[in-house]
């Protein structure tokens, strides 16, 4: 399991990012599920959030996706919204609907039980990308360790990727 990173921790790291992206002259849009805007709260605090954070789509259900995103409910019926392509389409409508640099995207399970369609608690898919690039998506399996603990790392993992992103 991994480490569960301290609220100080995730607070360093978004101030740390939030920097780059600042210095880098770019821009983030978040669009989250399983962690209901954490991420872009976050991020909000950080010291130059006011030029680099563009806001955020909370879309947690299947339809909040399809209509704020653009998510196609075919393919969401398809293979549920704990899914790469899904991950990878909350990227593509996020950038198309903001002026953003990057996209960062996560949608999973937080629990207390397995989504209806069978994902279990502790997986979620996360996307992170630019519109130069066709955007990758992974999937990682944290487990059902509690859902503050599970935030936590959400967040964390997420920063992280974005970290990733800024060059």
């Amino acid at each position: 399991m991994e480490k569960v990173p301290s609220e100080n921790d995730i607070v360093a790291r978004a101030n740390a990012v939030m920097r780059r992206l600042t210095h880098a002259r770019l821009s983030v849009i978040t669009a989250e599920s399983c962690s209901g805007g954490l991420v872009c709260a976050v991020l909000s605090q950080a010291e130059g959030a006011g030029s680099s954070l563009q806001g955020g789509f909370i879309a947690y259900t299947k339809q909040q996706k399809e209509m704020s995103l653009g998510v196609p409910a075919a393919l969401l019926a398809e293979v549920g919204s704990v899914a790469p392509e899904v991950a990878r389409l909350m990227a593509e409508g996020a950038l198309a609907r903001s002026p953003a640099d990057i996209a960062l995207v996560l949608t999973g399970v937080v629990g207390p039980a397995e989504d209806e369609d069978g994902n279990p608690v502790g997986r979620v898919v996360f996307a992170c990308g630019t519109r130069e690039e066709a955007i990758g998506a992974e999937t990682k399996e944290f487990g059902d360790i509690g859902p503050e603990d599970l935030r936590r790392l959400v967040v964390m993992h997420s920063l992280e990727l974005l970290d990733g992103k800024i060059t």
